[in-house]
């Protein structure tokens, strides 16, 4: 695989917001952790995230529900 092709190619998650306002987070990868993008979902509204060699994680805010490979989480209760 191309190395340019390793960021298109990383784990997806799904999510649905279930409220009004749900926000999330990319948080960056390396030395120091930082908020580098932040998006807000109102509800019935998806995202669709990928984590890359940029994104390590990814915070959300509010009642959502997220679907991954390993299943799915409900944020919020």
């Amino acid at each position: 695989m191309e190395p340019e092709n390793d960021n298109i190619l990383g784990s997806y998650i799904v999510i649905k917001a279930e409220e009004n306002g749900v926000t999330i987070i990319g948080m960056t990868r390396g030395k120091d952790t930082k908020f580098h993008h932040t998006e807000k979902l109102d509800r019935g509204e998806v995202l669709i995230a990928q984590f890359t060699a940029v994104t390590s994680a990814i915070k959300i805010r509010g009642k959502a529900k997220i679907y991954s490979a390993y299943g799915e989480v409900i944020s919020g209760n």
